[in-house]
């Protein structure tokens, strides 16, 4: 039953569940009146997820003239990505995208004239990406990786380079020939220029992916090369808690590589010793509240010092790498990279297998997509 102002009577509808299903007493048997109430409450709030992505995607396709002689706004199509964006949340609804021919358009908003619609499309390829072969596969037989470097590299926005940079992140994570093409698209070049903005949020998604590649014995080569070890030493004194672990990250990564320079793959020695003895300093400054908020950062600056001086560093002597209350590490830190790139709803599927087939149900929230008004008569 619908209340007076039109949407669902959710009050109504909870009253109802309580009185009837309270878990104390047997089900009794419904009326059919309210079997017909409960009914059509359940059907105003029941979507058929496929139909709203076909419906979106006949919006994407439709020229920009035609929308916005419509009154489409920019505005509307960043609002109608959002809700695009919670449909593919679903590995299933992710893969139906390029089923139904919506992959394509939303690949073609990453080239639009509004840096919100860039933005907006590259968080939408964030989540049909994330721990999705098949859609990574998909993305990539489409070029979709070709406009997200573009966008990361010379977007005048911010906010776009930082999204875009996002989706490449979760494109070629698991996937080499996502790695290979970043390679060759220059994907190296981007990522130190990201390190030397001064947007923290820009650094910290380009450390984590610099973490995640160092993993690979050829990108610490290039990595070294191309001076992102010297940037990170430089990073460590950061402002950001966040900037300051992930660069901290990335050089325990190369420390642990013992096959070049004195032992590891660290050049400026004697630089990222001040920098980690300026930490040390700033570290024991900090009041009790603050340490437990740097737990992260004060391991990884204990395994980094005691990696590269073969020797334990003052925090132990001072108690400061684990504090009372807090469980002793039992391992190395973890890879502080790798848990950036789940998504908030994904993160069960990483070990999933790709589906057998593609679903065509799944449901929804919010409310329908933006469509289109009845066309100029013609």
């Amino acid at each position: 039953m619908a209340k007076d102002g039109g949407g669902p009577d959710w009050n109504g509808l909870l009253k109802w569940s309580i009185a009837h299903g309270d878990g104390t007493n047997p089900p009794r048997a419904l009326s059919e009146e309210d079997r017909k109430w409960f009914m059509e409450a359940m059907k105003e709030n029941t979507i058929d997820v496929v139909k709203r992505m076909k419906e979106i995607t006949l919006v994407m396709k439709t020229p920009d003239d035609v929308l916005q002689s419509q009154g489409v706004t920019p505005e509307n199509i960043e609002d109608m990505l959002d809700e695009l964006q919670e449909h593919v949340e679903s590995i299933d609804t992710a893969n139906d995208l390029h089923s139904i021919g919506g992959l394509d358009p939303l690949l073609g908003y990453l080239k639009s004239p509004h840096a919100g619609i860039r933005a907006k499309a590259a968080e939408v390829v964030t989540t049909i990406v994330q721990n999705n072969p098949k859609s990574q596969q998909l993305v990539m037989e489409s070029n979709g990786l070709e406009p997200l470097l573009t966008n990361f590299s010379s977007d005048p926005s911010t906010n776009s380079r930082t999204k875009s940079l996002g989706a490449i992140s979760s494109l070629i994570r698991h996937n080499q020939q996502g790695v290979a093409a970043f390679r060759l698209g220059n994907g190296y070049a981007a990522l130190k220029d990201a390190l030397c903005s001064d947007d923290s949020r820009l650094q910290r998604k380009a450390l984590h992916l610099v973490q995640y590649l160092l993993h690979d014995k050829a990108d610490r080569s290039v990595a070294t090369e191309l001076g992102l070890a010297k940037l990170m030493i430089h990073l460590v004194s950061s402002d950001d808690s966040g900037v300051r672990e992930a660069a901290l990250g990335g050089l325990l990564e190369l420390a642990r590589d013992k096959t070049s320079f004195s032992g590891n793959a660290l050049p400026d020695q004697d630089k990222l010793k001040d920098m980690l003895k300026s930490r040390i300093e700033g570290i024991s400054t900090m009041d009790a509240e603050d340490l437990h908020a740097a737990r992260e950062e004060r391991q990884l600056v204990e395994s980094l010092w005691n990696e590269c001086y073969n020797e334990p560093s003052s925090l132990r002597e001072k108690g400061l790498v684990v504090l009372p209350g807090e469980d002793a590490p039992h391992q190395l830190p973890p890879d502080v990279a790798g848990n950036m790139f789940e998504p908030p709803l994904r993160a069960w599927a990483a070990s999933r297998p790709p589906p057998k087939e593609d679903s065509d149900s799944g449901s929804g929230k919010k409310d329908p997509p933006l469509l289109l008004g009845p066309g100029p008569s013609s």
